[in-house]
Formats: structure tokens, C-alpha cells, sequence
């Protein structure tokens, strides 16, 4: 079994490196986390124009036709950096199940426009009003040749900037998801600024039209499915980006406490200090086995549902452990907003509890273990 990544996606992670590296600047990074789009624009673009923006999405909409492995290379670059971005809206929520259900049409429509940067995405996923896994409490009641949609979405990222929302909804077939624009009269956004600065948006639409041809995938896709398709991407995309944020809070602290000199030694020789960087270590490891293991199920074809909910606890659990010791070891400079393990620190935070933090996490996992039984391991 070879474990090793391939050549090309060697030459993403550099390229993104590369980008990202020259790009993202403690000055650049301080003014992108101001804007309202939470968007350094001059990124997106040189993103956009070395097509990584379109690493998933299929050649023949512009994009690189590779697939959810090379996705979760990029985001892992991305967080190493803590770009601020839409990553995951775009590039995750809305791209994705755009390129694997759309319609020609949707998918002509918005797939080239996504690689080459011009438009920006956002999905709707968690409804205000139903509970976790329960049917959308959003409508989508038909009118006339169209439809209209009612309801109240939670936590939206990337609305605030998006030029299309995917929205789940109820509607007389089951659950569709149906493509609106932010922009339509009807619907508002409410933003939120979480503690790492990123915007997220409570979304509600009000007698918002739309047409027939807004369904995802035509009137005969079955919205839930897709949901149920999209979830483990979604869970271990956060896992990529994780992995990254704390890779690099981990180096930062090493290489901190091999400098920082207490006692006329440097703390880095204090066993104390040395065991919380070795399990920081350990934690990562376990963070990038199963983020990968469950990338390339993924990328496979194979299920991935539990290996998705194994690699989101790791995100949370082990990423958690990893911030809290990087802030630790910094002492007084950690609780420093100029010095860059605080930005670390929050990223990492704010990622532990998108899609559930660990105790959610594993009850969700244990209550499937417990209806299905272990399985085969493959």
C-alpha cells in the first residue's frame, strides 16, 4: 500500500504554498480580516488565475478535473496560511454538489465562473428550524410555473459575498435544493462575526420566487440524498483545513520555545515543555491519519460517512489540545494579537465546532456504531 501523494498533488500543495507564502503577509493578513467579505481579493485572484480555484471542479467547466483529494490538499495550505476566505463555501458547499448533481445547464452556468474566481458560493445547510438530520423546516411551495420559498437558515458562511445560495428546502417531492439568488427580493442576511473574525450569516427568505429549473439537479433529485452526499466532504474538508492550522501552530511553538530563554536555558529543555510539544505531535498525527484515510475513501468512491465523523472528532479534539498548549507554551506573548499564535489559536477554536465539536461529534458516531454495529473494516 502506498501512502505517499502523487506528483501532481505534490505540485498543488507547492504551488498553493508558493502563492500563499508570497501573498499572505502579517499586513495583508490583518486588513483581509477587516473587510467585510473577510477576503484578501488580490489572493483570490492569483488563486483564480493558477486555476486552484477549480482543482475539483471538471475540466470541461474550466476547471482542473482532479478531485476531493486534491481539494483537501489545497484547503490543508490554506489553513497553514489562515488565509481568510469562502473556502469552504465555495469551493466545498456549493461547488461540489454543483459538479456532481447539477444540471448542464447549472452547471455551465456556474462551474466556470467558480475556477476562474468570478463567482463566489454559499449553501444553506443548517435550517433555524428543524433539528440536526430532521427534514428542512424551510418550504418551498409551488406557484403557478414556479416556486416560492419560506423559511429561516442559521450560520450561513460565505453568504454575506456569495453570488449564489444553495438552500435546502421541503417541498411536495421531499427535500430539494433549490439555487437563489442572495440578491432577490425576499431575502436578508444577518451577519455574526465569530471570534476569528469570519462572518457568518443568519439567512431568511420570505416569499422568495424561483423558477422550476432551480432545483438542483432537476425536479426528480432527491435533495436529501445529496445532503446525505455532501455531509462527509463537508466534515472532512474542516479536517483539512484544521490540519493545517495546527501543523503550523505546532511549528511556530517549536520553534518558540527552542529560542524563549528562562533560567539561562531555553524553555524548550524543560521536560515539562517537551511532553506538551511531543503530544501536540502525537495529536497531529492522529489528525492527519484520519483526515486522509477519509479523503480517500472519498476520492474512492468508498463509504466514508464514519471515517468523516473519526477525522472531524480528531479536527476537534486533538486541534483543540494542539491551540490550547501553543497559547500555553507563549505565555504572556500568546494572549498577543499582533503575534501570530493568536490568530492560531482562534482559527483553531472556530474550526473545533463547525459541524459539531467533539462530544457532538462522537454521539453522532457511538449512535450509529450502536444501530448498524462495527462492520467490516476495508
Amino acid at each position: 500500500m502506498d501512502f505517499a501523494f502523487t506528483e501532481e498533488q505534490d505540485a498543488i500543495r507547492a504551488l498553493a504554498a508558493e502563492i500563499l507564502g508570497a501573498e499572505m503577509t502579517a499586513e495583508r493578513l490583518k486588513v483581509a480580516e477587516r473587510e467585510a467579505a473577510w477576503l484578501d481579493a488580490s489572493l483570490w485572484k492569483k488563486l483564480a488565475d493558477a486555476n486552484l480555484l477549480g482543482v475539483a471542479v471538471p475540466e470541461q467547466y474550466g476547471g482542473m478535473g482532479m478531485g476531493f483529494l486534491e481539494l483537501c490538499v489545497l484547503l490543508e495550505e490554506l489553513g497553514r496560511a489562515v488565509a481568510p476566505g469562502p473556502w469552504l463555501a465555495t469551493l466545498v458547499h456549493g461547488a461540489l454538489p454543483l459538479a456532481e448533481f447539477g444540471s448542464d445547464e447549472q452547471r455551465q452556468a456556474w462551474l466556470p465562473r467558480v475556477a476562474s474566481g468570478a463567482a463566489k458560493l454559499a449553501a444553506a445547510l443548517e435550517d433555524a428550524g428543524s433539528a440536526e438530520s430532521a427534514p428542512p423546516a424551510a418550504r418551498a411551495r409551488r406557484d403557478g410555473a414556479g416556486l416560492v420559498l419560506d423559511g429561516a437558515k442559521r450560520a450561513v458562511p460565505g453568504a454575506g459575498g456569495a453570488d449564489l445560495l444553495l438552500v435546502p428546502a421541503s417541498d411536495e417531492r421531499g427535500v430539494g435544493i433549490y439555487l437563489v439568488d442572495p440578491k432577490a427580493a425576499g431575502v436578508s442576511l444577518a451577519a455574526c462575526v465569530t471570534s476569528a473574525g469570519e462572518p457568518l450569516f443568519d439567512v431568511t427568505l420570505a416569499g422568495v420566487g424561483v423558477g422550476a429549473e432551480a432545483r438542483l439537479g432537476g425536479a426528480d433529485a432527491d435533495g436529501a440524498a445529496i445532503l446525505r452526499w455532501l455531509r462527509p466532504r463537508a466534515l472532512t474538508a474542516v479536517a483539512a483545513l484544521q490540519a493545517g492550522v495546527s501543523a503550523r501552530a505546532l511549528r511556530i511553538t517549536a520553534d518558540y520555545v527552542k529560542e524563549r530563554v528562562q533560567f539561562g536555558v531555553p524553555i524548550g529543555s524543560f521536560q515539562g515543555v517537551q511532553h506538551r510539544v511531543a503530544d501536540g505531535f502525537i495529536d497531529l498525527e492522529a489528525m492527519r491519519w484520519t483526515l486522509w484515510q477519509a479523503a480517500w475513501r472519498i476520492a474512492d468512491g468508498l463509504p466514508a460517512e464514519r471515517a468523516a465523523e473519526v477525522a472531524k472528532f480528531w479536527a476537534a479534539e486533538g486541534g483543540s489540545r494542539i491551540a490550547n498548549a501553543s497559547l500555553h507554551l507563549h505565555g504572556g506573548l500568546g494572549s498577543d494579537v499582533d503575534y501570530p499564535i493568536h490568530r492560531y489559536f482562534l482559527w483553531s477554536k472556530a474550526l473545533e465546532l463547525h459541524g459539531g465539536g467533539a462530544s457532538a461529534t462522537l454521539a453522532r458516531l457511538g449512535a450509529e456504531l450502536a444501530r448498524t454495529g462495527p462492520g467490516e473494516i476495508r
